[in-house]
């Protein structure tokens, strides 16, 4: 048996993923993680989960563990953007439908500050913290998914 560290993203498992737990058979179609490409953004996992990926690539394992990873960003807000938002989102908007507007905060992850929360199971939506509606900076954290090491059958 071998075992891998595969890390499935927060939005990967909220759009498409199925909630597992501990002793639980996967079959996930993970791909090989680039370090050159993406550097400490897997936190030590040799794969990345793609629920999104090749269907005809599946890894049939079992779940010997789960690690949540919860990374601490430093949010700034564009103010003229927040005031957009909440004009919006105010009682006299005017419009009708959807509005699309882009984001008035600029998330940057600090590098290392992560840590590592054994479950037992990967939860279906995964906790945040909102940042303060002032400019900032603020510090917060984010659950940014789970860290799982399935156990396979060795390559022959």
């Amino acid at each position: 048996m071998a075992r891998t560290r595969v890390f499935y993203e927060d939005w990967q498992t909220e759009c498409c993923g199925r909630p597992f737990a501990v002793g639980d058979e996967a079959v996930r179609p993970p791909a090989a993680v680039d370090t050159r490409e993406r550097p400490g953004e897997c936190y030590g996992a040799e794969a990345r989960g793609e629920l999104h990926g090749d269907p005809g690539r599946p890894v049939t394992g079992r779940v010997r563990a789960i690690e949540l990873v919860r990374q601490e960003y430093v949010v700034r807000a564009d103010r003229r953007a927040r005031e957009r938002v909440d004009r919006a989102l105010g009682p006299d908007t005017g419009s009708e439908g959807t509005v699309l507007l882009p984001s008035p905060y600029r998330w940057e992850a600090v590098p290392g500050a992560h840590t590592l929360r054994a479950a037992d199971s990967c939860p279906r939506r995964f906790p945040s913290q909102e940042p303060g509606r002032g400019p900032g900076p603020h510090r917060v954290h984010r659950t940014v998914g789970a860290l799982v090491t399935l156990e396979t059958a060795a390559p022959e």
